[in-house]
């Protein structure tokens, strides 16, 4: 995964929700994130709502769920987290 990819997500996001994300309150927010929250399916949706609140964009169910599948199939490593936020990117 490429160093900046935090940089890219921003701005991937930003362009496609309108809104300015800073990169201080993604920090914030994954500074809350720990090992357990990807083994939690209660804590995996929290996460996944609050990021959605942030970027102000609407994540369905269905695709809460797929998420949540994806997560536990992959394990989490850094390719599978880029893979996931491009999944993401692409639903709503």
């Amino acid at each position: 995964m490429s160093k900046n990819i935090s940089k890219d997500a921003l701005n991937a996001i930003n362009k496609k929700t309108g809104k300015h994300i800073t990169e201080g309150a993604v920090k914030k927010l994954a500074s809350t994130v720990k090992p357990s929250t990807m083994q939690s399916e209660t804590q995996l949706r929290q996460l996944i709502k609050q990021v959605s609140s942030m970027a102000n964009v609407p994540v369905s169910e269905d695709t809460i769920q797929d998420i949540v599948n994806a997560v536990k199939k992959s394990g989490m490593n850094s390719q599978n987290m880029e893979s996931l936020m491009k999944m993401m990117m692409m639903k709503k």
